[in-house]
């Protein structure tokens, strides 16, 4: 029988909780790991033994048999036998002795002021939104996804076959700077015909989502001098990424059919611009718009980058094909992303250009990142290639096109008086409130009653942005939560338009 404080320590150290989404099994294997590793288990005595702890932590005696058995296996523990489990020694072997020094006021720190150069953190950014967002009633944000809608079934079965010995050959050496040919092969059969592209596997690059491609285009094509047109409203991360290399950013007044040709885009060295889903007014440009941008382009001589972030959901007429699939003169580069169906935390995206900017980007993205996990890169290619991608936009179209019906209902009856460009798709609405009224401080109210809402200023390139409207997402809420959302909404705009 062991001692009674030695009870008292298993007691302090062992604990399930049925409240966590993992098994006993992982949540057991985690608690003896992590003690060992942080040396609070002694190695003289043996741990409980299966029944003992099976008892204390009211769960199988398996469920503790099989835990020991991977930790052993793993290396963690020695089982002796008739004496029991205890930790392998060897398995704290080579570390360094210290004890963590705490920094005294006192003490010279670096003047940071001095030698960051740059402070990406003062610019406008979309960074307040709660990381628990999903917790909260009416969350009406945009760039996140209702967790029922993600595909876990058909995931999981990729996550199965991804596996296998020659898949994990395949990924764990290191690429170096080439990605893995069979995510390339299904963009170039699955992804890119849907939009009508065809490109070669020298002009496409996997990115770390569309913003690397972003960040990697403004280090290789902007220059301290260099004129780059953004739509206004725009989409701020691209602003921002822009921004860094170049102050001479012109805004692009964009109208209901998208952003405005004329002498301000022509003056350009290139234009960003988000034609299929304009980012955020969710406008789509029309085929003889796209085809003026072209023939300005070849006038003119500037480039034209093409966020076609939000292509694939259009559930309002026919698709457009892309400003890409017009373009004879590689004068686009295409930036795609496979994040915004599948997950945004996947954070997997592509580029499409001529071959010598690939290359370059390719050399540039090796300094930065080398490639994207390439476990992750055969995940989606085996996801695209057992057709559930083009399952699951299917899923998606239906169902937001359900709830852009609610949501623009419940707009009309709640909000008449304000104005919306009409939405093609997506997943979003921009909204325009009365003039008078701040959607800042209404956002700051709206989420002390579980109203999670985007102000739009963050979308203007002016220092001085209007402040009456608003991004309403749909796409991370459920269908039933939106009527009832945009009633608390309206009426806490009713009263801030009252005082």
């Amino acid at each position: 029988m062991q001692p009674q404080h030695d009870k008292m320590m298993w007691s302090r150290l062992f604990k399930i909780s049925n409240e966590r989404k993992v098994s006993y099994q992982r949540q057991l294997r985690e608690t003896i790991v992590t003690a060992i590793l942080d040396n609070k288990l002694p190695l003289e005595i043996p741990l409980p033994s299966s029944r003992e702890l099976a008892r204390h932590l009211s769960i199988a005696r398996n469920t503790v048999v099989l835990a020991y058995q991977q930790l052993v296996d793993e290396g963690y523990l020695i089982s002796r036998e008739r004496s029991g489990y205890y930790i392998d020694k060897t398995m704290l072997e080579g570390r360094v002795k210290t004890e963590k020094s705490a920094h005294s006021e006192d003490e010279s720190q670096p003047d940071w002021n001095r030698h960051i150069k740059f402070r990406p953190s003062q610019q406008r950014n979309i960074l307040n939104q709660p990381t628990d967002w999903n917790k909260y009633p009416y969350p009406f944000l945009f760039g996140q996804l209702d967790p029922a809608l993600f595909p876990v079934t058909d995931w999981r079965d990729c996550c199965r076959q991804a596996l296998s010995v020659s898949d994990i050959e395949d990924v764990t050496p290191d690429h170096i700077d080439t990605d893995d040919p069979l995510l390339i092969e299904q963009i170039q059969a699955r992804i890119l015909p849907r939009r009508g592209v065809w490109a070669s596997r020298d002009e496409i690059l996997i990115t770390m989502g569309a913003q690397q491609a972003l960040y990697i285009l403004a280090d290789l094509l902007i220059g301290k001098d260099t004129q780059i047109g953004i739509e206004n409203p725009g989409y701020p991360d691209a602003r921002n990424i822009f921004s860094l290399k170049s102050q001479n950013l012109v805004p692009l007044p964009v109208d209901t059919s998208g952003v405005i040709p004329g002498e301000k885009v022509n003056n350009c060295e290139f234009i960003y611009v988000t034609p299929s889903h304009q980012a955020p007014t969710t406008v789509t440009m029309p085929i003889k718009r796209r085809q003026q941008l072209l023939d300005d382009a070849e006038a003119h001589d500037f480039l034209i980058i093409e966020d076609d972030y939000e292509s694939e959901i259009n559930f309002v007429g026919e698709p457009t094909p892309a400003l890409k699939s017009l373009d004879s003169g590689q004068r686009v580069v295409y930036v795609g992303s496979l994040s915004k169906t599948l997950a945004p935390g996947l954070r997997l995206g592509y580029m499409v250009a001529s071959s010598t900017l690939i290359k370059e980007a390719r050399a540039l993205r090796r300094l930065m990142v080398r490639h994207p996990p390439t476990n992750n890169q055969r995940l989606v290619a085996l996801f695209l290639s057992m057709g559930h991608h083009d399952s699951l936009i299917h899923r998606l179209s239906k169902t937001y096109q359900q709830r852009w019906q609610v949501m623009g209902d419940a707009l009309n009856q709640y909000l008449p008086e304000s104005t919306r460009i009409p939405s093609f798709g997506g997943t979003s609405y921009w909204v325009e409130t009365p003039s008078q009224l701040d959607t800042r401080k209404l956002k700051r109210l709206a989420r002390e009653q579980g109203i999670l809402v985007e102000s739009g200023d963050i979308c203007f390139l002016q220092d001085d942005p209007p402040q009456n409207f608003l991004r309403l997402g749909y796409a991370s809420i459920a269908a039933k939560q939106i009527e009832p959302g945009i009633k608390k909404l309206s009426d806490l705009i009713h009263q801030m338009l009252a005082q």
